[in-house]
C-alpha cells in the first residue's frame, strides 16, 4: 500500500482570538501562515500556526469561538498537542515560559523523550518534546524564538479511547503508522515523517469531559495529492466508513470520518499549500477568503477583531 506521511493539521476551538494570536506568535514562537475564516461560519476566523513555510506536519489552527463554553477532555477527543524542539533547548524553554508567568509541568520522561508540559490560555494541553530528529531541522529564524530553540514542527498528538484497538488499527492498516511501544495503557504509534510523526493512544481513558474552548476539533493526515486521497477514501469506504464528499479548503483539499471511538479525522492533500495566494515572506500578513466569499469581505472584515491591537 501507500505510505502515507504522518499528521497534516491539527485543528482546535479558541476563545478570545487575539489572546489565542499572541500567544502562539509571541510565547510558542509559530508563525501565522495564514489568516482566513471558517468556511462554515465566516463571522470567525480561522488561524493557520506554523513554521516559517507551514510545511504540512507542521500546522495547529484554530476556530476562535469566544462565547463558547470551556471544554474538557474526553474519551474520543484528541487530548494533548505536542511540538518537536531541539534536544538543547530544554533551558531556554524554562525560562522563556516561567518568564510568561505559564504553570508548567516539570520536564519528564516517556518514550525515552523528555517533555515539557504546559497549557495554553484556554486549557488545551501541549507538550514540548525534545526530539533528535529536531536537530538537524533550521529553525525559523526571522520569528520572536531565536532560531537555534524554536519549534520545529509538531512532533504528534494524543488520542483518547475508550478502547485502543479501533484507532490503532485504522493507524496501521490505512495511515501508515506502526505499533512501536507500549507504557502501561499508553500505545506510541510512529510513521517516518520529520513533522507529525507521532500518536499516542491512551487505552481506557477515564474522564468525562465535554467539547468548547481549548479542546481539539479534528486531526488531519496527510497525503500526496488527490489520487491517492481518492484512493484512500476508496479503501475506507470498503471498510464501512462514511466519509464526506472531498471539500476544497483553498490550500488542501480534504475529506472527513470519524474514527471508531469517534475523534473526527481529516484526509488531507499536501498540495496547493499556503503560497498559493501569499508570497512566503508575506504568509499570514493579510485575510484571504475563498473566492465565493470575496464579495462579502467588506461585512467579514468589520465582524472580526484586529490581531495586533
Amino acid at each position: 500500500m501507500s505510505h502515507y506521511k504522518g499528521i497534516h493539521h491539527i485543528t482546535a476551538v479558541a476563545g478570545d482570538p487575539k489572546q489565542n494570536h499572541q500567544f502562539y506568535t509571541q510565547v510558542m514562537g509559530l508563525r501565522l501562515v495564514k489568516k482566513t475564516v471558517n468556511f462554515d461560519d465566516p463571522s470567525v476566523y480561522h488561524l493557520y500556526y506554523g513554521n516559517e513555510s507551514g510545511n504540512p506536519g507542521s500546522i495547529l489552527t484554530f476556530f476562535p469561538w469566544e462565547h463558547l463554553q470551556d471544554g474538557d477532555p474526553d474519551r474520543g477527543q484528541v487530548v494533548a498537542v505536542s511540538f518537536s524542539i531541539p534536544t538543547g533547548s530544554k533551558t531556554f524553554w524554562l525560562d522563556h515560559l516561567r518568564n510568561h508567568d505559564l504553570d508548567i509541568e516539570e520536564p519528564f520522561s516517556r518514550f525515552g523523550k523528555e517533555i515539557i508540559g504546559l497549557q495554553d490560555p484556554d486549557g488545551l494541553h501541549l507538550e514540548l518534546v525534545l526530539d533528535p530528529k529536531a536537530n538537524s531541522i533550521e529553525g525559523w529564524s526571522d520569528g520572536p524564538i531565536p532560531e537555534e530553540y524554536a519549534i520545529r514542527g509538531l512532533h504528534g498528538a494524543t488520542l483518547a479511547e475508550e478502547n485502543y484497538s479501533g484507532a490503532g488499527r485504522l493507524l496501521e492498516e490505512y495511515l501508515g503508522f506502526q505499533l512501536t511501544n507500549q507504557l502501561d495503557n499508553r500505545y506510541l504509534y510512529e510513521t517516518e515523517a520529520d513533522f507529525g510523526s507521532v500518536i499516542e493512544i491512551i487505552d481506557g481513558f477515564d474522564l468525562n469531559g465535554r467539547p468548547g474552548k481549548g479542546t481539539v476539533h479534528h486531526i488531519a493526515f496527510r497525503v500526496k495529492d488527490e489520487d491517492e486521497q481518492q484512493s484512500l477514501k476508496k479503501k475506507l469506504l470498503n471498510k464501512g466508513y462514511y466519509l464526506t464528499e472531498v471539500k476544497d479548503r483553498d490550500y488542501f483539499k480534504s475529506v472527513y470520518f470519524h474514527e471508531p471511538g469517534g475523534i473526527l479525522f481529516e484526509i488531507a492533500t499536501d498540495p496547493p499549500g499556503f503560497t498559493r495566494d501569499e508570497e512566503l515572506d508575506k504568509l499570514g500578513s493579510s485575510l484571504k477568503l475563498p473566492d465565493w466569499l470575496e464579495h462579502e469581505r467588506s461585512v467579514i472584515e468589520k465582524e472580526l477583531p484586529t490581531l495586533n491591537s
